[in-house]
């Protein structure tokens, strides 16, 4: 044993002496001194979780869905049974699924907790006790399947019926039967690296991406169309959606037609007001200011149906405030986010008419913040003349029917 113990002594020191050997005295002092360091260095950050909390993010959600309403209407900007019935519609169709740590539910109140409140990655690490690479991950995950929905949410309603808005309406009823729907464009914020950012400068200098609409009068989207640069024309991106064979853009049969502003060309089945006269509602209020001659009466009416379209971008930019705000996401996928928001704007309409935030614009006299329209280069062909004898004949109606001179 002794001799055990003597043999290991002497190889130590020869360890020690070979050592001592290969370094001179300053090169030994700089070694120890970074030996030391190491091992404080190891002392004072030890491997513990940082995730700590005593509430998990599924324990948060529980608590929000099994609490007071307006927690979880402010939580996830829609009502408890519209919450529970998406995230069934999600498990039923096999868009997502309950993984081993996060569940359906969690896995959508994070992407809620994003696109409504425009809370950071980092924020939401906390807020669900998860890493930043895991909410990354779900987020785009549930994108993803929000998309799939999209797909069968955001489409055109029969255009072989009237729309019920326009038959309870006495103002609408007798001119406007044959319309379908409202167009129009919206600027939604983008993040765009510097190099890329001048097509996506607009009016207001900030970085934006032109959005194109149809909605029905009952404020659902039926068809969209993100990712065109903020300096596009509005014209210009119709003109794109009617040529692009994919995009399926829902073209009014004959007979039907859409409205839409003066940024617009007066085509076959899209109806704009007269140029040169006053359109906004805003131009209308108060006694003084009502309509004098029938191309006045018919900008005002026209105005009033066309305002659909502004009251569902301002629903849709008061619930998502992610799109006041876009993270530095790809460029396609910002234009995704946009739909997937456009999507969720539609399920919450068809399972809650009585949804808060579409009471708040549910008011059809709504009036948005005019904008200033770049008037399309008109060009006047045998279809732009049909388009324009309808609206002559519909503000001639209005005009008898109101003891107004008929427009010659």
């Amino acid at each position: 044993m002794d001799d055990g113990e003597s043999s290991m002594s002497n190889e130590q020191v020869a360890s020690v002496e070979s050592i001592g050997q290969d370094f001179d005295d300053f090169e030994l002092d700089i070694l120890v001194a970074w030996l030391a360091t190491v091992a404080v260095d190891m002392s004072m950050h030890t491997k513990e979780p940082i995730r700590d909390s005593s509430l998990s993010g599924a324990q948060w959600i529980r608590e929000v869905l099994h609490g007071h309403s307006d927690r979880v209407y402010e939580a996830f900007r829609m009502e408890r049974h519209v919450f529970l019935n998406l995230c069934g519609l999600m498990k039923e169709k096999g868009w997502l699924e309950d993984t081993r740590y996060i569940g359906v539910d969690e896995q959508i109140g994070i992407f809620l907790s994003m696109i409504c409140h425009k809370n950071s990655n980092r924020y939401l690490c906390e807020r669900f006790q998860h890493s930043g690479q895991t909410i990354s991950k779900y987020f785009t995950k549930v994108l993803q399947a929000v998309l799939k929905l999209a797909k069968e949410i955001i489409i055109p309603p029969s255009f072989d019926v009237v729309p019920q808005e326009i038959l309870m309406d006495p103002k609408h009823k007798r001119y406007f039967k044959g319309c379908i729907g409202a167009i129009d464009g919206t600027h939604i914020h983008a993040s765009v690296p510097v190099s890329k950012q001048i097509p996506f400068r607009g009016r207001k200098s900030t970085t934006t991406q032109n959005v194109l609409c149809v909605c029905s009068f009952d404020m659902k989207f039926t068809f969209v169309y993100a990712g065109w640069e903020g300096s596009a024309n509005d014209c210009r991106v119709l003109a794109a959606a009617l040529e692009t064979p994919h995009l399926e853009f829902p073209r009014p049969p004959p007979g039907k037609y859409y409205v839409m502003d003066s940024g617009y060309a007066a085509t076959p089945g899209f109806l704009t007001p007269f140029r040169g006269d006053r359109y906004h509602l805003n131009e209308y209020r108060g006694r003084a200011r009502r309509p004098t001659t029938a191309r006045e009466l018919f900008n005002y009416r026209h105005s009033s149906l066309r305002n659909v379209i502004e009251r569902s971008f301002g629903a849709l930019k008061n619930r998502f405030f992610i799109l006041r705000h876009m993270p530095s996401f790809a460029l396609r996928k910002q234009a995704h986010i946009v739909i997937a928001c456009c999507a969720i704007h539609n399920y919450i309409r068809d399972q809650d008419k009585m949804d808060m935030n579409f009471s708040l614009y549910g008011d059809p006299m709504y009036v948005a913040e005019p904008t200033q329209d770049d008037l399309a280069n008109i060009q006047l062909t045998e279809e732009g003349n049909q388009i324009n004898t309808l609206r002559k004949t519909i503000a001639n109606k209005m005009a008898r029917d109101n003891n107004m001179p008929e427009i010659p």
